[in-house]
């Protein structure tokens, strides 16, 4: 049962502590802050409801959960000028290389928070994602902007493993921490588009898109093995 193990260690609870609210923050924490699909959620949905019906006999708390329909709605789109306003509004220089990087090398929120050391080639100016998505290792760019904010956060922090080592020691940084930041920075650019970390990801495939780069190149960067996964987002040069 992994969607019951991965939905008790996001909320850090008992199970019998366990509220309605707390079911609905994890369900839109997978839609929105991982990007996980509508299907993935209505599993996860299943799994919960089966936890709090058949196991903890509180069937009520999750009566009228509702589920995710298919959507066809385009994602929100930052445009250049947004995204350069987004990170020159965050001081901290750790929050901001995170944004960056995972705008400029077009990464998934879960990718970001998971980045050692290692996974930065310099010299070949790329960025290894190892074991994403559909457990495959791709590579992906590394911008000259982000490496040279890279190197003063290196001579700040002096890091040992994770890119982004979290609050306790041996850990990464969480995806709701990387989230949190990208809302706040929001809130300080004064973007009010209906937006979330992954949109960073968004808003990177669709500037390539402007810029001319090539389909296959756009999907291999973003690491879809299946090109109609790329294909299906593309609507009026817009690209998940």
């Amino acid at each position: 049962m992994g969607h019951i193990r991965r939905f008790l260690i996001y909320t850090h609870k008992s199970e019998y502590d366990l509220s309605n609210n707390d079911v609905r923050g994890y369900l839109i924490s997978l839609l929105d802050d991982r990007g996980k699909s509508h299907a993935y959620v209505n599993q996860a949905i299943s799994s919960i409801k089966f936890l709090f019906g058949e196991v903890l006999k509180q069937r009520k708390k999750t009566n009228d959960l509702p589920r995710p329909k298919k959507q066809h709605k385009l994602p929100e789109v930052l445009s250049q000028n947004e995204v350069k306003t987004i990170l020159k509004s965050v001081q901290n220089t750790k929050h901001q290389l995170m944004l960056l990087i995972t705008y400029s090398a077009g990464l998934r929120v879960s990718e970001v928070v998971n980045l050692k050391i290692r996974d930065i080639d310099s010299e070949r100016m790329l960025i290894r994602v190892s074991q994403a998505k559909g457990r495959k290792d791709r590579y992906t760019l590394l911008s000259p902007v982000a490496l040279e904010l890279l190197r003063q956060y290196w001579k700040q922090y002096r890091l040992k493993d994770w890119l982004f080592p979290g609050e306790t020691e041996g850990n990464h940084l969480t995806e709701r921490s990387v989230q949190k930041v990208f809302e706040t920075a929001c809130k300080k650019a004064g973007i009010l588009k209906d937006v979330s970390v992954h949109s960073l990801r968004h808003s990177f495939a669709t500037h390539l898109l402007e810029a001319g780069t090539d389909l296959r190149y756009i999907q291999e960067l973003l690491g879809h093995s299946n090109s109609k996964t790329t294909e299906v987002y593309y609507r009026k040069e817009v690209f998940i």
